[in-house]
């Protein structure tokens, strides 16, 4: 499978500072980038004059899970077997672009999320342990562990996208990218990492995650998720019985869907 069925989507508020030189990096592992810019206004569109991707401007602001859903809906107009996500601050490295196409064309319905090294994970403590809290949340509603699940660097089948409906409101921005996550997992796909580094952030690109509220949303939703599964005990078993390093055997519970590619020994 060619690297041209695959799109780069990137999500952009007021990153004028960083997002040309994201987009150029990206456009030269990837034929086709969109940058979804989220009605910013500090010039995030006039910065990309001239280069050759697609941007698409929000009128008005419509969060991150919005304009994810802007550029999905694009690029699967335009028959991607493949989306790949990646933040616009210049955290994540355009030149890795390639390592998610490559498992991809191994396996296209895998669904693949950039796992950062733990090191650079703790470089912000408060961070880190809200990204642990909803690791371990969204790996117990999901029923696999799942590395940095709050990581915005990731591949998405075209085969979920055109299949789950979440909503994606302003306020939904990291909740949309958790339970799309859980839902991928309901219907039986495969959750893998790829090993990605982390730049440093721009001064003038502070992130938009906030590590309370955004992870108090995110638990909420994932506890109602659980609740409608009866607490899901066999997804509780199966998270920590693979993070001792054992091997889960493949049953299903609570109608879960057969798995859409079988795990490799």
């Amino acid at each position: 499978m060619a690297r041209e069925a695959y799109w780069v989507v990137i999500p952009s508020y007021n990153e004028a500072a960083t997002i040309r030189d994201v987009a150029a990096r990206a456009r030269h592992r990837c034929p086709n980038v969109i940058v979804v810019d989220d009605a910013s206004s500090d010039g995030t569109e006039q910065a990309l004059a001239g280069l050759d991707v697609t941007v698409l401007r929000n009128e008005a602001n419509r969060g991150k899970a919005g304009s994810l859903a802007r550029g999905f809906e694009y690029a699967l107009s335009r028959g991607a077997v493949g989306i790949i996500t990646l933040d616009a601050d210049g955290q994540h490295a355009p030149e890795e672009i390639p390592a998610f196409i490559e498992r991809s064309q191994d396996d296209p319905n895998v669904f693949l999320i950039g796992a950062r090294r733990r090191d650079h994970r703790r470089a912000s403590f408060r961070r880190y342990l809200a990204n642990c809290i909803a690791d371990f949340w969204i790996g117990w509603a999901s029923g696999q562990a799942i590395e940095d699940s709050q990581s915005g660097f990731r591949l998405y089948p075209a085969r979920l996208l055109q299949t789950v409906k979440i909503p994606h409101g302003p306020d939904r921005s990291f909740v949309y990218e958790s339970e799309i996550l859980i839902e991928a997992a309901r219907q039986g796909m495969v959750i893998k990492s790829v090993a990605v580094s982390v730049g440093r952030r721009s001064a003038s690109s502070p992130s938009h995650f906030r590590p309370l509220l955004d992870i108090v949303r995110i638990t909420r939703m994932v506890a109602w998720k659980l609740v409608g599964r009866g607490m899901y005990p066999v997804g509780l078993y199966r998270l920590l019985h693979r993070r001792l390093g054992g091997r889960t055997p493949d049953r299903r519970h609570y109608g879960e869907r057969a798995s859409v590619t079988p795990l490799r020994k």
